[in-house]
């Protein structure tokens, strides 16, 4: 199946490391603006988020776009699924930006839709994630984790 990026938001402090790792490895600058990674912070609830490309079998940005410069590929060393984007194709109308259910596609100063691109199959921000907030793990697993958070939720609301 192939590996995904996977978010805890238990663990996550929102201190920022895994956006500047992320800007400074695409644009070598520490600018969390410029990251393809960016955390939510739900204030109320002292929550923080940090949300990351799906990368999408059927991605929402790639069927909108009219231009062909988002496509679909598996990644051979991974196995994960990769949506990426031709800059060279991009006519920068942002019309991926509006499809995304997650929000997660940027565009970059030239004016062409960047994501993320799980660098390589090496994630910059699983690197610098000192709280262990994201990871880069085999989907199944990342799978059953979820449903397993999901299943303990629902029992303690349950509960309560």
């Amino acid at each position: 199946m192939g590996k995904m990026l996977v978010t805890d938001v238990e663990k996550c402090t929102g201190c920022g490391w895994c956006e500047l790792a992320c800007s400074f490895r695409h644009h070598d600058e520490f600018n969390p603006t410029k990251s393809r990674i960016h955390k939510i912070t739900f204030w109320q609830q002292a929550i923080i988020v940090p949300v990351v490309c799906q990368q999408c079998e059927e991605p929402w940005c790639g069927r909108i776009c009219q231009a062909g410069a988002i496509t679909t590929k598996k990644d051979e060393k991974t196995g994960a699924t990769l949506v990426e984007v031709a800059a060279e194709k991009c006519v920068g109308c942002r019309m991926c930006m509006l499809a995304c259910p997650y929000g997660c596609i940027i565009v970059s100063d030239e004016g062409t839709a960047e994501k993320c691109d799980l660098c390589g199959g090496d994630p910059e921000c699983v690197k610098f994630c000192a709280a262990g907030a994201i990871k880069f793990t085999e989907a199944e697993a990342a799978i059953m984790a979820r449903k397993k958070s999901v299943a303990e939720r629902l029992l303690t609301s349950h509960r309560e």
